[in-house]
């Protein structure tokens, strides 16, 4: 039985899933936040912190991308 993306990465089919949907839903906060003609300090604070948000999860993202190295040489 073949397995589409959508179910793949669904949030609760896998933990690769629930960090793409993480990522996502920071990324509509920054471009909310971002889309505004003028921001506060508080604006500014909120998205430095979705931006290293975003990065850590991103990082998390390719973690479970890269195959395993094997420690055996």
């Amino acid at each position: 039985m073949e397995i589409s993306i959508e179910q793949a990465i669904r949030p609760a089919a896998n933990p690769l899933g629930r960090l793409v949907e993480e990522h996502r839903q920071y990324a509509r906060k920054l471009e909310a936040i971002l889309a505004q003609s003028y921001l506060s300090e508080g604006d500014r604070i909120e998205a430095a912190r979705l931006k290293k948000l975003k990065l850590k999860l991103k990082d998390e993202m390719e973690r479970y991308s890269r195959p395993a190295k094997s420690l055996s040489a």
